[in-house]
């Protein structure tokens, strides 16, 4: 089936990204029982993979937001053929780049190095985990990296983590001997980048939503009364937990 989105070939660079930043979330087919698992309970599959398309829409808007002449979305997805499926989820500006095989790791150093293949003068690698990033953090991190000399910019998550990593240039360093999924990612993350000698710019700090307890987080931010006043936060994700709140899901 024909994609509703632009596939980018990695073999074929396009001179119209030259001095483009990538934008670039990471992503997994949204389909039930291969995502947001560890929502499983207090979700059910198909619940959790609504979920997951939810935070898909919410972050790839914030993105679109954030994107210009300079700055331009692409989600980086698995598994080969899921073309369609963000058919009805990306905005119709993003493109699409097909992940390579590997451990975590070894998919954000392919993913770095394919966009950069394709013609991106710079790349932010973006979780899919983390609905509530204001647009104003993917457009700050797109200039920082516009701005002469080399830097890595950081998005840190309250888990230890990181919800994005900025390159002026591909550093493997910066992937190597890390700790995923724990606490360490960022202090291990930063003390490669001292290394390296690269200067560190932060974002303001996140969170992921993976498990029950920050995904009751979630809900507290989205739908307390104090929440009214921030109605343009993660919206499809908010309509979302309302309905779910409704039924006595959660």
């Amino acid at each position: 089936m024909k994609s509703a989105h632009r596939v980018l070939d990695p073999a074929m660079p396009r001179t119209e990204l030259n001095g483009v930043c990538a934008l670039a979330v990471m992503t997994k087919a949204p389909r039930p029982g291969q995502v947001k698992t560890r929502l499983t309970p207090p979700l059910s599959p198909p619940e959790a993979a609504e979920l997951n398309r939810c935070f898909l829409r919410d972050t790839t808007a914030a993105i679109a937001q954030a994107s210009s002449n300079f700055a331009r979305g692409v989600a980086v997805y698995t598994p080969k053929g899921a073309e369609a499926d963000y058919a009805n989820i990306l905005p119709g500006n993003f493109d699409l780049l097909l992940q390579r095989d590997g451990t975590f790791g070894q998919r954000l150093v392919a993913a770095a190095e394919d966009l950069f293949r394709v013609g991106f003068a710079s790349v932010c690698l973006i979780d899919s985990d983390s609905p509530t990033i204001a647009p104003e953090s993917y457009r700050r991190a797109a200039n920082v990296l516009a701005a002469e000399g080399e830097r890595v910019v950081l998005g840190p998550s309250d888990d230890g983590g990181y919800y994005l990593i900025g390159l002026k240039k591909l550093h493997q360093r910066l992937f190597e001997q890390i700790d995923w999924s724990t606490a360490h990612v960022l202090k291990q993350t930063i003390e490669r980048a001292s290394e390296l000698k690269l200067p560190v710019e932060f974002l303001p700090s996140g969170y992921d939503v993976d498990d029950a307890e920050t995904l009751r987080r979630l809900c507290d931010e989205l739908l307390c009364q104090s929440a009214a006043t921030t109605t343009n936060v993660a919206p499809h994700t908010r309509q979302f937990l309302s309905r779910l709140l409704a039924q006595r899901h959660l």
